[in-house]
């Protein structure tokens, strides 16, 4: 039996944002410390708004209101996507870290899209 969803702590997507912020901030301690407000600084800022917006849609009343949140994500997800992009050809991080975060990534998008349609 599936567990009731009572609220945004209940959704495995967001769960899996929590993770992917706790992998961000793990992988860009090691990147140059000349990025702090470079790219270390976009990277965090766009993992932390991914599970922050579904949070925040989830707290809407309407749901087009939430559908608007869950499309924010999709964007932030996008904007990830090309730093850890950008922070394996600059080498801050292995091919084999960017394609994990790559993936973790994929799979949050494809659930964000599976949501988006469930609440069509």
């Amino acid at each position: 039996m599936a567990k009731k969803i009572e609220t945004y702590r209940d959704l495995n997507i967001w769960n899996l944002g929590i993770d992917l912020v706790k992998d961000i901030y793990k992988f860009t301690e090691r990147f140059p410390k000349q990025e702090i407000y470079g790219i270390i600084s976009q990277m965090k800022r766009s993992a932390i708004s991914i599970p922050s917006n579904i949070a925040e849609g989830f707290k809407r009343y309407h749901n087009k209101e939430y559908r608007q949140f869950l499309y924010v994500t999709l964007g932030s997800c996008a904007e990830l996507e090309t730093q850890i992009t950008i922070a394996k050809e600059l080498k801050y991080i292995q091919a084999d870290t960017e394609t994990m975060l790559l993936e973790k990534l994929d799979h949050i998008g494809r659930m964000i899209t599976n949501l988006l349609k469930k609440l069509e």
